[in-house]
């Protein structure tokens, strides 16, 4: 069974950077392309990015392109969420998930079968 813990969340200014960490326990994580997704308050799960098991891969949601980059140690089992120039608009709870393949619909949470339980970002001056 794959478990997997997000760290890293918190509150910055707008304009801040936030980096966003997903450790994987129970299985190693080289396997699995690993998606970001978030909620607000009231809204539906979103999808942020997904990355490849290599990496050499990610797509990006519009409204984070050119802000947010991923990237994965898989010797640390850890995939890394680089959040820049943030904005109020990106405060949500931030999930990793894991899928076991890279396909279309990479920002579909059904796509994804193991999830993390959270961790809180909030972007407010």
């Amino acid at each position: 069974q794959l478990r997997l813990v997000e760290s890293g969340g918190g509150s910055v200014q707008p304009g801040g950077s936030l980096r966003l960490s997903c450790t994987a326990s129970g299985r190693t994580l080289d396997s699995f392309p690993i998606g970001w997704f978030r909620q607000a308050p009231g809204k539906e799960r979103e999808g942020v990015l997904c990355i490849s098991t290599s990496g050499g891969r990610t797509d990006y949601a519009d409204s984070v392109k050119g802000r947010f980059t991923a990237s994965r140690d898989n010797d640390k089992n850890t995939v890394y969420l680089q959040m820049n120039n943030l904005k109020p608009e990106d405060t949500a709870v931030y999930y990793c998930a894991a899928r076991s393949w890279y396909g279309s619909k990479w920002y579909d949470p059904y796509e994804y079968d193991y999830w993390g339980q959270g961790t809180q970002v909030t972007v407010s001056s």
